[in-house]
C-alpha cells in the first residue's frame, strides 16, 4: 500500500468528522488499527480537559487555567486496548458519561483552550499516518488531508444509540433527555463562533442513520481507496 500527505508534511492523515453519537469514534478507530496508522481522539482531548479541571477544582469558565491545563495534559491513546490514559490512568469510561460530554462541550467554546490544543493534536500526525475523528479536524486542524468524511445521523437515532449503550451498561438512561441533550449540544457546537461544526468543503457526507458500523467503515473504506493509492 502506498499512500502520500501534503508537501509540507508527507505523513497522510484521514479525517472522521461529526457529532455525537455519528459513530466516528468508532469507525476511526476500526480504520486506524486496520491501517497501522495513529489515532487521535480529539473530542477525548476536551472531555479529558473538562474531567482534569473538575479533579483539579478549575470552574469550566475559568479561560486562563483551562488553557495552561490544555498544553501540559499528559494523555495518550492506545489502538490496542482503547485505553485513555491520564496521568497513566485509565479513563475512557469516566469520560464517556453524558455529563463530561456535556462538560467538555462548555470547554470546546473557548478559543484559547482551542488554540492551547491545536498544536497537540497536530503533533499526533506521525509516520505512517494517522486517523483524526473529532468535529474541526477537516475544517481546522488538519485541512489539508488527502481524505476527509464527516459522519452525521439524526438527533433521534443518536440518542438511540446512546440509550443503548447506556441500558447495557447497567445505567438508567431516559431516551427523551438525551435527544434533548443530543440536540441542545449540537446547537452549541454548531453556531459556536470558533471552529463550529460543519462539514469541510471537500469532505464525503455519510449519514449512518440507517447504516451499521461494519456498513459505515466499508463505505469509509472505500473512499479511503479511491482518495489514496491504496
Amino acid at each position: 500500500m502506498t499512500a502520500s500527505g501534503s508537501a509540507a508534511n508527507p505523513v497522510p492523515v484521514i479525517t472522521i468528522d461529526g457529532p455525537s453519537g455519528s459513530g466516528k469514534g468508532t469507525v476511526a478507530q476500526i480504520l486506524a488499527t486496520e491501517l497501522g496508522w495513529h489515532f487521535l481522539d480529539s473530542g477525548a482531548l476536551y472531555r479529558i480537559l473538562a474531567f482534569a479541571a473538575q479533579q483539579r477544582g478549575i470552574p469550566l469558565d475559568d479561560q486562563a487555567k483551562l488553557a495552561d491545563l490544555a498544553l501540559t495534559l499528559p494523555v495518550t491513546f492506545s489502538t490496542t486496548d482503547a485505553k485513555i490514559t491520564l496521568d497513566g490512568v485509565d479513563i475512557k469510561d469516566e469520560i464517556r458519561t453524558e455529563t463530561a460530554g456535556n462538560a467538555a462541550s462548555q470547554v470546546a467554546v473557548i478559543p484559547s483552550v482551542r488554540s492551547a490544543l491545536l498544536a497537540r493534536q497536530r503533533a499526533f500526525r506521525i509516520a505512517p499516518g494517522l486517523v483524526a475523528d473529532g468535529r474541526d479536524m477537516g475544517t481546522v486542524v488538519f485541512p489539508e488531508a488527502p481524505v476527509k468524511v464527516f459522519l452525521t445521523a439524526s438527533a433521534e437515532e443518536r440518542a438511540r444509540r446512546r440509550y443503548n449503550q447506556l441500558i447495557e451498561k447497567g445505567l438508567d438512561a431516559n431516551l427523551p433527555t438525551l435527544v434533548a441533550d443530543i440536540a441542545e449540544r449540537d446547537q452549541r457546537d454548531t453556531t459556536r463562533t470558533v471552529a463550529p461544526l460543519v462539514p469541510a468543503m471537500d469532505a464525503e457526507i455519510v449519514d449512518t442513520s440507517e447504516l451499521d458500523i461494519a456498513q459505515t467503515v466499508t463505505r469509509v473504506r472505500n473512499l479511503i481507496r479511491q482518495r489514496l493509492s491504496m
